[in-house]
């Protein structure tokens, strides 16, 4: 959290990709968790655990208590500080990107107080309590709005919205509570700059998440490229989707899979893992995937 809230290291930390793997993009160093904080529920990293909030959401009291919108945004300056400064370090030797958690992922924190393999508390919200549910969804998507936008003054290229757990909801919920708030978000920002979208495990709303219109989509591994393609046409740009646990294998299965991906999407796609990368990956085996993305050549 102090590393967050240090503009100068958020920049070094950010840029270190760029010098050590050689990405085509830089993205900034921060945390989703930093726009609940700012709405009124502070959050812990507690060792081996993850984030735990000590105050949740449980009724429609503990919502209306949050603020929201600009007034929540105004409290992130030290985000905007850590994206000028690494603007200026970085010399547009590469795009910036900026990102945000979707207000589901968000809401399950807010709700759940922690990370959780079911989220069956916040999804039992949802159940139990949807007029709530929707108010605190719409609370957190004015905050993403207001707070994206202020990234894009201080200077971020592209965004990104993370949905991190949107595979614990099935079809009908991921539409109800999930779909009208991103597209809130992608009608909100994308005059301003391209806004890619990243449902994890969301293979079940493709179709949907294609029709926001944003400007592309990330997949995880469990969604293949021709389901992918299949759903919402060559034109649209994708992003994935190759696991992570790939980067534990050799450097040449490594440039294997990564050539075998990029045929199987196509163009219109950004090579891509499918989530981020495990904390105990080879730093060599990171180079190598980069750089099979960089040898690769269409036919």
């Amino acid at each position: 959290i102090d590393l967050v809230k240090n503009p100068e290291k958020v920049a070094e930390v950010t840029i270190q990709p760029v010098d050590e793997l050689g990405v085509d993009a830089a993205i900034i160093f921060s945390d989703i968790l930093v726009v609940p904080e700012a709405m009124g529920l502070p959050y812990e990293m507690v060792e081996s655990r993850g984030p735990f909030f000590p105050k949740t959401i449980n009724s429609l009291v503990d919502v209306q208590s949050l603020i929201e919108g600009e007034a929540a945004a105004s409290k992130l300056t030290y985000v905007y500080e850590g994206v000028a400064a690494t603007k200026e370090a970085l010399r547009n030797r590469v795009p910036l990107i900026g990102f945000a958690g979707a207000p589901f992922t968000l809401f399950c924190y807010m709700v759940e107080g922690k990370g959780s393999k079911t989220f069956s508390k916040a999804k039992g919200m949802m159940y139990s309590q949807p007029e709530v549910t929707h108010h605190l969804l719409q609370k957190i998507t004015n905050t993403i709005i207001a707070y994206l936008s202020s990234k894009v003054v201080a200077g971020v290229d592209v965004l990104q919205i993370f949905d991190s757990w949107a595979g614990v909801l099935d079809q009908k919920m991921y539409n109800t509570f999930c779909i009208p708030y991103l597209r809130q978000i992608n009608d909100a920002l994308k005059d301003k700059v391209p806004v890619i979208l990243f449902p994890k495990g969301a293979w079940f709303s493709l179709r949907e998440l294609h029709e926001i219109g944003s400007a592309g989509i990330g997949i995880d591994w469990n969604t293949s490229a021709s389901h992918a393609r299949a759903t919402v046409g060559s034109a649209t740009v994708l992003q994935g989707n190759m696991d992570p646990c790939v980067l534990y294998s050799s450097p040449d299965q490594i440039k294997s899979a990564v050539h075998l991906m990029i045929d199987d999407f196509g163009s219109n796609y950004i090579a891509n893992l499918g989530h981020g990368v495990y904390p105990d990956t080879p730093l060599d085996h990171a180079k190598a995937f980069v750089n099979a993305v960089k040898e690769y050549r269409y036919i």
